[in-house]
C-alpha cells in the first residue's frame, strides 16, 4: 500500500476536506430550513432544494475521497494517549458521522428517483437509483428527514469532542486538524495558560 508519511497532524488535503465539509453541511442545512420561508412551487424554493440536494452530493464526493485518504495516511497516536475507552468512542464516533454523510446523499438521490424527478448535478443530471414509487418515496423522504435531525446532534457531539480534548484532556486531538497557523496559535495560548 502506498502511504503518506505519518505526522501528528493531518494532511494539508485532509484539513481542508475536513472544513469545507463542514462549511457544506452548514450551507446543506440553512438552505433546506430556509426554504420554508417560501410557498411550496415557487422558484426560491424549488432552487433552494435543487442546491440543498447538489451540495449533499459535494459531500458523498468529499467523504469518499476523505475516506480514501484515510487509508493512506498513517498518524502518530494522540499525545497524551487518552485511555482505551475514549479512542473506541472516538472510532465509533467517526464511523458514525462517516456513515452520515455518504448515507444522507444517497437517500436524497433515491428519494428524487422514487419520485421521478431529474437528478440534478450542476450541469449533468445523474442516472435514477430507482424507479418512480411516490408512496416510497414519501417513506425514503421522511427517513432522510429524520437522519437529517440526528445530524445536528451528530455534528455537535464531534465538535463538543474536540473542545473537550483539547480543554479537559489538553491532548493535540483538536490541533491535529486546525491549519498549521490556527494550530500553532492555539498551542501557543494553551501553553501560555498552563504555565
Amino acid at each position: 500500500m502506498n502511504t503518506l508519511q505519518a505526522s501528528n497532524r493531518y494532511p494539508p488535503l485532509s484539513i481542508g476536506i475536513h472544513w469545507l465539509t463542514l462549511l457544506l453541511l452548514a450551507g446543506s442545512y440553512a438552505l433546506i430550513e430556509l426554504r420554508e420561508f417560501y410557498p411550496k412551487g415557487s422558484d426560491p424554493r424549488e432552487l433552494m432544494k435543487t442546491w440543498h440536494f447538489m451540495v449533499g452530493l459535494v459531500v458523498l464526493v468529499l467523504t469518499i475521497a476523505r475516506l480514501g485518504l484515510r487509508h493512506r495516511v498513517h498518524l502518530a497516536a494522540i499525545e497524551p494517549l487518552p485511555p482505551a475507552w475514549h479512542q473506541a468512542l472516538a472510532t465509533l464516533g467517526h464511523i458514525t458521522l462517516y456513515v452520515f454523510l455518504v448515507v444522507m446523499p444517497l437517500l436524497g438521490w433515491i428519494t428524487l428517483s422514487l419520485k421521478g424527478k431529474p437528478v440534478p448535478f450542476f450541469s449533468l443530471e445523474l442516472p435514477a437509483l430507482a424507479g418512480p414509487d411516490k408512496a416510497l418515496a414519501g417513506d425514503f423522504e421522511e427517513i432522510h428527514e429524520t437522519i437529517g435531525n440526528i445530524g445536528y446532534y451528530l455534528i455537535g457531539l464531534h465538535a463538543l469532542a474536540a473542545l473537550y480534548h483539547h480543554h479537559f484532556l489538553h491532548d493535540n486531538s483538536l490541533l491535529r486538524m486546525l491549519p498549521a497557523h490556527q494550530a500553532a496559535r492555539l498551542a501557543a495560548r494553551s501553553a501560555r495558560r498552563s504555565h
